[in-house]
């Protein structure tokens, strides 16, 4: 498959078929007919097939006739043809009539110096786009290329600084070098001064400041992106005098003062973007009087937002979200407005009503983690395409207006933490588009209505820490749900039947339910974790709950139970149960589930062996924990009898060029380890984790073992899957796990990658023993910083973004104290969630990693990396795993997380009081991990971005 999803044989085919369309032109000059056929043959992987006819009918081949008997080739239009050859280049500027040139997506990774000698000679050349592609280097000298007026060299590897390089282009209009590796200083001089008006040179390393030069003398400006470099200093005060300036992008940089004044004063300018930076001071007033676009969130602006900014009749996106923004919203609001987000700052007296009956564009309403007080305005009911709904976190009284169930278009409802009262309306059943309810956190009274069960698109609802009273009404209609948090209420009666999709956590507990726990929850094939704590359920643990294969927590502390507890077959499974007259199967106090890591049966049955002999059982212990040292696994697999038959290999590799390592790994080895399961040290969703070492000088090895029998692999995976490691091979990143070699068979593949022999993230930070203590802040920190250089490299890989299918601290690898490393990277280039019909996280990740859109997107996205690695953030900063109790981390943060005062109970005390510039650390990457578990995805931070941010944290 192509780039596109086409094939190169289709490709191939279509090109055939152009051939034969008839000449309606005149002919071709002989050199220019040559030229043409030589370049066909010089086509790369997807080239022409040379048939003959006028190369003008070729695709991608524009010519114009000059006379009747005269034509010439004007335009070659080639992305995707697979050029990687720079003959390619010097051959076709033998055309000295092209007036444009795109050879976007290929493979080339220089630019030839006869191709800048021979096409800089070409007096009617003005367009040259040579954007992803694999260019590396410097940036080369445009020599000549006088009447070029637009360069896109932009998603490349072009490195160091540019300078002198592009003065040459005296007609330039559009330049175009985002994404490259640029670092330095931006560049002051780009050819004539009164010609630019596209200058684009976002995603670099540019450093220093926005050069007053540049701005000063470039006039006819209208669009400048200098967004997502290392930009420091001030905005130029002359920026006003950019007259024509349309779009101006400066997010994402480390700009530090106040916004220009001047900057409303330009009427042409329609997008402003200077998100995620430093910004201190006022928004001035007139800013937003000509603007359809402003974003000026993650920034440090205070005081009041102008009482002008939201009036502006063309503007339609405002974000000032996460500032220091105080007092009131005003009244006046532009009709025009579709998404308004002031969430994350200090404003506070009521929302305004007068306003929301204008408001008919209005799509996304976000006002959240403020002190707003107050009721909830009637009027927003007027707002019929209203979404998105978020007041959560502020201090909103009285009730929940009946009348937002009129909201047909609603998707997302997000009232918590505020001080509601009164009843949940009846009215939210006509709510038929709606996504998530979360009311929780508040003082609602009452039942739960019986109508929200008719909500069939629903996926998440959470009401608990209410005061809602009653029995739980028929959920069964509520066919889509996957999350249901009703806890910290006083609910009582019989439990119903679930929606059997319940996936991601069923929360009952801190109720008033009585009775046995129903066996029907039995059926809850999918679900992950199950709370029924701090009720007075009595009996003993239904037996059907061991078939839950997918739970891997189950709370039942502090109710009136007896017996014992069923015997599991999940070896993941945390189970909660002090509290009760229960015991194990192992007879072990209620005390030792408590544990975060449970021990296996088989080290139970080690244990015992002290009493016969005590050297020999230590002896054995030691042995089996350091064979054993990450997941536990089932018994029959440790003492499974006959070892399996050795996998007859069909091909095999080395991958790497590390000689150390090319020397060491050996294939036969290595599928004699896979054969017994005493070797098994990991088992994850998608894998098992071998450890083999070689006999040479006793190196270990992981052999990771992937099955195609498995569905959520795509069709013919394999038979590609080797062309994909040796591209995830040539990586380099000392933060991400790099496969060193390959052997596939008949059902399945087997990679090598070196031993990390501190085991995971979560070992070190919630595992048993002294290991579990290991990480002091320094190290935490360091680890925070290189897993975040992982990400980031992954999703800017020029051969397209890395997306982790399951980030969380059990993927991620300790090499050594000071090494983590990022693994199962590889999984994106063989699974295909959409054979997924299982649980939630059977495609997206871990309980507690999952970003929240994921429940109705079904896509595995570079924000929901980032939210994932927010959680990753929060257990290193809580020293709390993602799920404790059946609550995510996540969600404990957020709520806990309203005011400043809050944050230092949710830092590990082990940790922040070491010393005060310890805590100050820690509360500063406390702030980016907030940014990056964001309800919403658009608003979460890129990854160069967060580790940027991090970096400036030290």
């Amino acid at each position: 498959m192509g780039r596109y999803g086409v094939s190169s044989s289709s490709y191939s085919f279509c090109l055939i078929w152009l051939f034969f369309i008839p000449l309606v032109l005149s002919e071709l000059p002989e050199n220019q007919r040559n030229t043409m056929i030589r370049l066909s043959k010089l086509g790369g992987t997807n080239g022409w097939s040379n048939t003959g006819t006028s190369p003008c009918s070729w695709r991608g081949v524009s010519c114009t006739q000059v006379n009747s008997t005269y034509t010439l080739i004007t335009q070659l239009s080639l992305p995707g043809l697979g050029v990687y050859d720079n003959e390619f280049l010097t051959v076709l500027c033998q055309i000295d009539s092209l007036q444009s040139l795109d050879l976007s997506y290929n493979q080339l990774t220089s630019i030839a110096d006869g191709f800048i000698t021979d096409c800089g000679k070409i007096s009617t050349l003005k367009k040259l786009n040579f954007s992803v592609n694999k260019l590396s280097g410097v940036l080369p000298i445009f020599h000549g290329f006088v009447v070029l007026e637009s360069l896109d060299l932009s998603y490349n590897s072009l490195e160091g600084s540019v300078e002198s390089q592009l003065e040459g282009l005296i007609g330039i209009r559009s330049l175009n070098l985002s994404q490259n590796k640029f670092t330095g200083s931006l560049p002051s001089k780009l050819g004539n001064n009164l010609a630019l008006e596209e200058l684009q040179f976002s995603k670099n390393n540019f450093t220093g400041p926005i050069p007053e030069e540049l701005i000063r003398s470039y006039q006819n400006l209208t669009l400048i992106d200098l967004s997502a470099n290392g930009l420091a200093g001030s905005i130029p005060n002359t920026i006003g005098r950019l007259s024509k300036l349309k779009t101006l992008l400066l997010s994402s940089n480390a700009l530090i003062g106040a916004i220009p004044e001047d900057l409303s004063s330009i009427q042409t300018l329609s997008w402003l973007s200077a998100n995620q930076n430093r910004f201190t001071g006022r928004i001035p007033r007139g800013i937003s009087q000509y603007l359809t676009s402003l974003d000026l969130s993650y920034n440090q602006l205070n005081g009041l937002i102008p009482d002008d900014l939201l009036s502006a009749p063309n503007l339609r996106h405002v974000d000032l979200s996460y500032n220091l923004l105080e007092g009131p919203i005003a009244a006046d609001m532009s009709p025009s407005l579709f998404r308004l987000r002031l969430g994350s700052n200090s404003l506070n007296g009521s929302i305004p009503s007068a306003t929301w009956g204008r408001l008919s564009n209005l799509t996304y309403l976000e006002l959240d983690n403020n002190s707003l007080s107050g009721d909830i305005p009637i009027e927003l009911e007027k707002c019929k395409r209203l979404a998105l709904l978020n007041l959560a976190q502020n201090k909103l009284t009285g009730f929940i207006p009946k009348d937002l169930g009129t909201l047909e278009q609603l998707q997302v409802i997000k009232l918590q933490q505020n001080r509601l009262n009164g009843e949940i309306p009846v009215q939210f059943s006509q709510l038929s588009s709606l996504l998530i309810l979360n009311i929780s956190g508040n003082s609602l009274t009452g039942s739960i209505p019986s109508a929200i069960g008719s909500l069939n698109k629903v996926t998440n609802i959470n009401l608990q820490g209410n005061k809602l009273t009653g029995a739980i009404p028929d959920l069964t209609g509520n066919s889509e749900l996957i999350e249901l948090q009703l806890g910290t209420n006083c609910l009582s009666g019989k439990i119903p039947d679930m929606p059997l999709k319940l996936q991601i956590a069923l929360n009952l507990s801190h109720n008033c339910f009585e009775g046995p726990i129903p066996a029907t929850l039995g059926k809850l094939s999918l679900l992950e974790v199950l709370d029924l704590s701090n009720n007075k359920f009595t009996g003993t643990i239904p037996p059907s709950l061991a078939s839950m294969k997918s739970l891997t927590e189950l709370v039942v502390s502090n109710n009136r139970l007896h017996g014992t507890v069923p015997e599991f077959n999940n070896p993941n499974l945390h189970i909660e149960f002090s509290g009760n007259d229960l015991k194990n199967t192992t007879d072990k106090s209620p005390e030792y589930t408590s544990k975060r890591k449970k021990i296996s049966v088989t080290v139970v049955a080690l244990i015992s062996t002290v009493a016969a002999g005590f050297a020999i059982g230590i002896v054995g212990i030691i042995l089996f924990l350091g064979s054993r040292r990450f997941y536990q696994v089932e018994d029959e697999n440790v003492h499974g009898g006959e070892e399996a038959a050795m996998p007859q290999i069909i091909q095999g590799h080395l991958i790497t060029t590390n000689n150390f390592h090319k020397s060491r790994i050996n294939f036969n080895i290595a599928t004699k380890a896979v054969t017994d399961p005493r070797n098994i040290i990991l088992k994850g969703r998608f894998s098992t984790y071998y450890k083999a070492v070689m006999p040479s000088d006793d190196t270990s090895y992981y052999i990771k073992k992937l099955s195609w029998s498995d569905k959520l692999f795509q069709q013919g995976c394999h038979e590609k899957f080797g062309q994909e490691l040796e591209t995830i091979g040539r990586m380099s990143n000392s933060s991400v796990m790099i496969p060193l070699a390959y052997f596939l068979t008949a059902d399945s593949a087997y990679l090598f990658y070196e031993y990390a022999e501190k085991g995971t993230l979560f070992d070190a930070l919630h595992g048993m023993g002294s290991s579990a203590n290991f990480l002091n802040w320094p190290s935490r920190f360091n680890a925070a910083v290189r897993i975040a250089e992982g990400l980031a490299f992954l999703h800017g890989c020029t051969s397209g973004p890395v997306h982790l299918f399951d980030l969380s601290s059990r993927n991620i690898f300790m090499k050594s104290l000071k090494e983590p490393q990022i693994g199962d990277i590889e999984l994106c280039k063989v699974i295909d969630p959409s054979k997924s019909t299982g649980s939630l996280s059977t495609v997206s990740g871990s309980v507690g990693y999952i970003p929240p859109e994921y429940a109705y997107t079904m896509r595995v996205t570079m924000p929901g990396n980032v939210y994932s690695f927010g959680v990753i953030l929060l257990e290193l900063l809580t020293g709390k795993p993602a799920v404790s109790e059946g609550t995510e981390l996540a969600k404990w943060v957020l709520a806990n997380s309203t005011n400043s005062e809050a944050r230092d109970h949710i830092l590990d005390p082990n940790i922040s009081k070491a010393s005060p510039g310890v805590r100050n650390q820690m509360i500063s990457v406390l702030k980016i991990a907030l940014g990056c578990i964001a309800i919403s995805p658009v608003a979460r931070p890129k990854m160069t971005t967060v580790l940027k941010m991090l970096l400036n944290a030290r």
